[in-house]
This record gives C-alpha cells, sequence and structure tokens, in this order.
C-alpha cells in the first residue's frame, strides 16, 4: 500500500542518514537542519565525487553542443580557478565576484570555484542594459566580473569609472586584465583550496525584482542552498514510497539527465538544475538558446530525464513534439516554475508525454528556490493549484495584514519559516525586516491552503508582473517611462498573454499637447530597459489616470478600463496596439 507524504517521511528521515535531522539557533532564530548534510558547496562537490564513484557513473557531467566534460575534470578545472583566483586576482573571503554572461559551462566552474574560496558570486542578469547594469554593481560593489563580449560591452561606459577589473569569457574584450582560459593555463595547482567556510557565510548575491523601481540583491548562504538540493535530493526517496503499488528500493537506479535552458542567473537553473545535478549523479546538459524544437531533440539524444523551466519553455516543448510526432519516452519529469502553468496546459501535456510526470513547482529567490510541489495524478487533479511543501524543513502559514495566522481554507498570505530563505536584502535593511519577521518570510502572494495541505496562490500583494517566468517590478518601468519628456504619469500592469502568462501594459498620461507613439516609447526605453520589460501594449491619454481613494494610480481599475471592450475608450484613453 502507498504511504502518505507525512509517512514516507518518516521512513526516509528515519532509515537514510543523509536526511537525519536536528535544530540550530541560525540568526537568532531556531531552525530545522540537516545535520549530516555538507556544509559548504565545496563540501557539496565532494559528495559529488563520491556518488559517481559509488556509481561507477562514467557518463559525462556536464554537455555542451560538442562539449563533453568528465566530472572529475570539471572538479579539477574548478580547483585551478579557484586558486587562479586567489593567487592571480586576490580574491579572499567575503569578496564579491561578478558573473555576467550567457550559460556555458565556465559559468558553473565560477559559482563552484568562487564558492570554493569563501567569496561571493554576484549573478547579474544578463539581459540588463548598460543602466541596470550600473546600478548592480553599485550596489554589489563587486570590483571583479567575468564576462562574455556582449556583456562586457555594455559594461564598458562604466568599468573604468567604478574601477572594474574585467576577466574576459570566450570573447575577445579589449579591456580585459585577463582571460578565463589564461588563468586557467597559468593555474596548475588542482588540490581543493584549504579556506575554512562557515556554513552561514555568504555564497551568492542574486537579483530579484520587487515591487520597488530596482531590483534587489538577495543574499543567500551555503546552508540555505544546501538545505534546499538536500530537500529535493530526498524527494526521490519519497516517490517510490507514495507509489501504488511502491516501487523496489533496491531496483537499479535510472541514471538521471537533466537539461538545463533557464539562464543560471536564475534560482530555476542554479539550484534545481545545477545544485542538484551534483549530489545526485545526475547528467547537466545546457542549451546555448532557447528553440522548442532544439529541446526536442536534444532531449531524445541525450536521453533527457527531467526537464525544468518556466511555462512557457514546456509548452513549447509540447507543441514541437506534437509536430515532430515525438512522445520522448525517457522524459519521466517536466516541470515548470517562476510562473502559474496555465491549468489547460497540464493534461494537454500529460498526453503528449504520457512517461513523464507533469510537475509545477512554487519557490523564490529569497527561499533558494524551495518551496511547494505537485506533479503527476495529484496535479491532474489539481490543476490550479501550486502543491504542498517540500519537506521535512520548511513551515508553512497563511497569515493576515497583521502576520496572524488564518484557519484553514482562509486566504491570506503566504509566509514561510526554513533554514533556506535569505540572509538579507543587500543594503535594505527596511526591506529585509519587513520580509523577515521573527523568523517567518512573507511571500508577498496571497494563498490558501486545504485540510490536506495543499496551496493554491490566488494572487499577489506585490506590484509584479511575471513575463515568462522573469520578475518585472511594475515602479521600474513606469519611473523609465516617466524619464521621457512628453510624459506627464504612467501606469503599468500585467495581461494576460497566452504563451507568456503575463506581458507589460502600461497606461501614459501625455503632457499638455504633446504627442506621443508607442513606437517611439519603445525606441525610447530600450536604451533604459531590458527587453522583456518594454510594454507590450501601451494606452495613451492627455486627462489623469484613473485613481483610488488614496490618490495613488489604481492599476486594477486601469487595466480594468483597458482591457474592457472598448479597448479604454470609455475610459478616456486611447490605445496604440501591441507588439510594433
Amino acid at each position: 500500500m502507498a504511504m502518505t507524504l507525512e509517512q514516507a517521511t518518516e521512513q526516509v528521515i528515519a532509515t537514510d542518514p543523509r536526511y537525519a535531522l536536528g535544530t540550530e539557533v541560525i540568526r537568532g532564530v531556531e531552525h530545522k537542519i540537516f545535520v549530516n548534510a555538507p556544509k559548504s558547496l565545496r563540501d557539496l562537490q565532494r559528495v559529488g565525487l563520491e556518488v559517481r564513484e559509488a556509481a561507477r557513473d562514467d557518463r559525462p557531467y556536464v554537455v555542451y553542443e560538442d562539449q563533453r566534460i568528465a566530472y572529475r575534470d570539471w572538479v579539477a578545472e574548478t580547483n585551478r580557478m579557484a586558486h587562479a583566483l586567489t593567487d592571480r586576482l586576490g580574491v579572499g573571503p567575503g569578496d564579491r565576484v561578478a558573473i555576467a554572461m550567457r550559460n556555458y559551462p565556465e559559468y558553473l566552474t565560477l559559482i563552484m570555484a568562487i564558492a570554493s574560496v569563501g567569496a561571493v558570486a554576484v549573478l547579474v542578469n544578463a539581459w540588463w542594459t548598460t543602466e541596470e547594469l550600473r546600478y548592480g554593481f553599485e550596489d554589489s560593489q563587486a570590483k571583479i566580473v567575468f564576462a562574455d563580449g556582449p556583456r562586457a560591452e555594455r559594461l564598458a561606459p562604466f568599468a573604468d569609472e567604478m574601477g572594474l577589473r574585467v576577466v574576459a569569457v570566450r570573447d575577445e574584450v579589449a579591456a580585459a586584465v585577463a582571460t578565463y582560459d589564461g588563468l586557467l593555463a597559468k593555474s596548475g595547482n588542482e588540490s581543493w583550496p584549504k579556506i575554512a567556510i562557515d556554513p552561514d557565510a555568504d555564497f551568492a548575491v542574486m537579483y530579484s525584482s520587487g515591487s520597488t523601481g530596482h531590483p534587489k540583491g538577495v543574499v543567500l548562504t551555503h546552508r540555505g542552498a544546501i538545505a534546499a538540493t538536500y530537500s529535493w535530493l530526498m524527494a526521490f526517496s519519497l516517490v517510490p514510497l507514495m507509489t501504488d503499488p511502491p516501487l523496489d528500493p533496491d531496483a537499479p537506479k535510472i541514471p538521471q539527465t537533466l537539461l538545463c535552458a533557464t539562464p543560471l542567473f536564475h534560482v530555476t537553473a542554479t539550484h534545481p538544475l545545477f545544485l542538484l545535478s551534483i549530489p545526485l549523479g545526475a547528467k547537466l546538459v545546457m542549451m546555448r538558446k532557447w528553440d522548442g524544437e532544439e529541446a526536442v531533440r536534444v532531449i531524445e539524444a541525450e536521453e533527457v530525464t527531467r526537464f525544468l523551466g518556466v511555462p512557457t519553455m514546456t509548452a513549447d516543448i509540447a507543441e514541437a513534439a506534437k509536430r515532430m510526432g515525438k512522445t520522448l519516452p525517457t522524459l519521466a519529469n517536466l516541470a515548470s516554475g517562476g510562473a502559474k502553468r496555465p491549468p489547460a496546459q497540464v493534461a494537454e501535456q500529460q498526453e503528449v508525454f504520457p512517461n513523464a510526470a507533469v510537475a509545477t513547482g512554487y519557490g523564490m529567490t529569497e527561499t533558494n528556490a524551495l518551496g511547494i510541489g505537485l506533479q503527476g495524478e495529484e496535479y491532474l487533479a489539481r490543476p490550479n493549484a501550486c502543491g504542498r511543501l517540500y519537506p521535512p524543513l520548511q513551515e508553512l502559514r497563511i497569515v493576515d495584514d497583521e502576520g496572524e495566522p488564518l484557519p484553514t481554507g482562509e486566504i491570506g498570505e503566504i509566509a514561510i519559516k526554513c533554514v533556506t530563505q535569505m540572509r538579507e536584502y543587500l543594503n535594505q535593511p527596511e526591506a529585509t525586516a519587513e520580509t523577515i519577521r521573527d523568523g517567518w518570510l512573507h511571500t508577498g502572494d496571497l494563498g490558501m491552503v486545504d485540510d490536506e495541505g495543499y496551496v493554491t496562490i490566488v494572487d499577489r500583494k506585490k506590484n509584479i508582473i511575471i513575463r515568462g517566468g522573469e520578475n518585472i517590478a511594475a515602479l521600474e518601468v513606469e519611473a523609465a517611462i516617466h524619464q521621457h519628456p512628453k510624459v506627464m504619469e504612467a501606469g503599468c500592469f500585467p495581461i494576460p498573454d497566452q504563451r507568456l502568462g503575463e506581458v507589460v501594459g502600461a497606461a501614459v498620461m501625455l503632457r499638455d499637447g504633446a504627442q506621443l507613439t508607442k513606437a517611439e516609447l519603445e525606441g525610447f526605453l530600450a536604451e533604459r530597459l531590458a527587453k522583456f520589460k518594454l510594454p507590450s501594449e501601451v494606452w495613451l491619454t492627455s486627462a489623469p489616470l484613473i485613481r483610488g481613494a488614496t490618490d495613488k494610480i489604481d492599476r486594477r481599475a486601469l487595466k480594468a478600463a483597458c482591457l474592457a471592450d472598448d479597448k479604454g475608450a470609455a475610459a478616456g484613453l486611447c490605445y496604440d496596439g501591441g507588439p510594433a
């Protein structure tokens, strides 16, 4: 008979020493921890060696186009780069080293090498414009950056001013002080760095859009990242016990192959793909650029077992597979995160991939991506739900505006308490204190939980637009629009989009006598915002925008007026179309 989630969790904790539980006071708050988990990412990398040696797995670890890199070779390169960081660049514990590039194997090496010497990787958004990058470097104070050509070009206008030392990766960069390959060539030391690393020391700063204009730097620790990784790893032991009939725990394990197609500056890629691949003993296949049909070909050729991307990607794979007549029999798990998958797609994708468990996940940069998950029959039966908490470290509450817990079934803000939560928002103590209260991280998402522990998210308190898994702060877009000399005020809001989930809509009040087109505005904003943040649809008006009782722009009412049957005409708005 299949076990419940609670029963399976108890059995695995009792029988597998990797998941033995204890408690520890961290930053003044008592948390549940895995007492036998690795203490740092460097230790996690050692575990990866042990796992592969025990399994006698000689498959490559990283596959990228025509590159195939063995795990032991990757460890050796990581250690050589770690010594290059300290010996050649003077990097020490606590120093921040930025990475600004597209997904390359070097990205994985750098994350681990930086962490291995106790330094902190600053993973900047590779889609940012020069202005956005300037903010990120002012905020993080990183003085060394590993960058490919396109990113180095965007950094150039302020690199000298800020004293940035640019290390070129793959591309020629005239102003570079060194190259990645050059540093490796001068570093032959493949031994493990001996620098002591505290489990609660920072390992990364990752930027996540908040409800304010600029992205927030989310500071993550070694312990938090490893606790999240081992929570997902534990799920692989839970599923067989919860299957009816239960699967034989001694049966040969299917070698796992994970496909990484989302950017490594997002936790969706770094944590449940890259970091999880290490103790899971998985092969990690990286795509240079997203394309649904190419993803289908890669999944088939590399026998990929698990895919995790934003809902747009899972939809693209399903549509491409139908066109190509592929069912991808090795694909055992098709998961999406970053935004809610449209409920109608759940059953559709299960039909296209009969061997795969269609899955969903909810997590945040602030939680090292750990949170809620749902897959298979449970998800098919509840396509609107987000799932249940990954055990065993997390606690969840639904709270009111005063932070008091609400009864089961009532809608309130989701709050989570777990050792995986961020240490702080960089340079923002007030925002940190507002988000983490008495050890509980207040997510800004409104939801409810039922009697069985299934969580459904119904709305967002934060004014965030999620476009294909990318968080966009409405205030940041509004601030950029306000810079146009013909603009008096602007209000931005999410517009439903069949493929991307949401896109940016903008209502713009022009100054007296001014005339402006969407195309002109888009050209103006293209110099200030990454392309994915640009408004997809624009409404123009000479009248003040709709306001609420506190005289603030009422974005909900504004959205409703713009999307009305008359495209906002009744509210004095002039629709200027979708994409130019």
